[in-house]
């Protein structure tokens, strides 16, 4: 029997999800045993104790300077840049995909700018932006949506033109202008990559906010994670890497669970 047509069960699939995590937590242990052993102070690969009381003093106790419960205003912080950066990036990206997508002089004018706009490492424009925009929230969104805007265009343009031809010329057979067209036969299509672009583009997203504040900002994940490097506060990083990580694993859940429930037609079609 050929590898390529053998399937787990269910129960090895479980086990064979779980067992790289388990592996990892295991290396960690063993690591941080190793360490401590030798040092009990050592702040490089902290115990889970030491992850335990980090997280209790910056999720469950105000600061006594601003009053605040730290992980949750840096999380609400951080979500507030996040979801303005995608949601403008996502209309931009549906509005102007779908139009280069159908009209060929648009496609001439507009494809071959985004291809190189898309082109430019977003970090490389960070000081660009600060200087033309200032250090407040308006670049640090700009940054997000110059980051992943081009490439969601690009791809979603590719998607309206890979629709079979035939089904355009059924609707202008049946008298559909342009604006009909686009609206009842390319964007239904569309609009499941559209959330499928969304959440390939969820970790460039985060890379691009904690760069953002981790240079210019009071507050945010990507902040907090910076301003503690430099007393070596693991105990606080890994804490808020993995919280970065849970966010994002929720967040491209919820949007998948989003796709299947609105447009059920588009799981029908992976299975095909």
């Amino acid at each position: 029997m050929r590898w390529i047509n053998t399937r787990p069960s269910r129960g090895a699939q479980l086990a064979l999800t779980l067992l790289p995590f388990v592996l990892l937590i295991v290396a960690y242990t063993v690591g941080s045993a190793a360490r401590l052993a030798e040092n009990a102070n050592d702040k490089l690969l902290p115990g889970f104790a030491g992850f335990a009381d980090a997280i209790d003093r910056f999720a469950f106790v105000a600061d006594p300077r601003t009053g605040q419960y730290l992980l949750w205003s840096d999380t609400g912080a951080s979500l507030i840049r996040l979801f303005a950066g995608l949601g403008i990036s996502t209309i931009t990206a549906l509005v102007i995909g779908m139009l280069i997508g159908m009209l060929p002089y648009l496609r001439a004018l507009l494809s071959p700018f985004v291809a190189v706009i898309s082109m430019v490492p977003p970090l490389a424009l960070l000081p660009i932006l600060f200087i033309a925009m200032g250090l407040g929230e308006a670049s640090k969104i700009a940054l997000i949506v110059i980051g992943v805007a081009p490439t969601m265009i690009r791809d979603l343009a590719l998607k309206a033109l890979e629709l079979p031809r035939e089904q355009i010329v059924k609707a202008e057979t049946l008298g559909g202008s342009s604006w009909q067209i686009g609206l009842r036969v390319v964007l239904p299509q569309i609009l499941p990559r559209l959330i499928t672009c969304l959440r390939l583009q969820l970790g460039p997203a985060w890379l691009f906010l904690i760069a953002a504040e981790a240079i210019s900002s009071d507050s945010g994940l990507g902040y907090r994670i910076f301003l503690v490097r430099r007393y070596l506060s693991m105990d606080i990083i890994f804490p808020y890497v993995v919280w970065i990580t849970l966010l994002a694993v929720i967040m491209n859940y919820i949007l998948d669970r989003i796709r299947i429930a609105v447009f059920p037609w588009s799981e029908l079609e992976k299975q095909a």
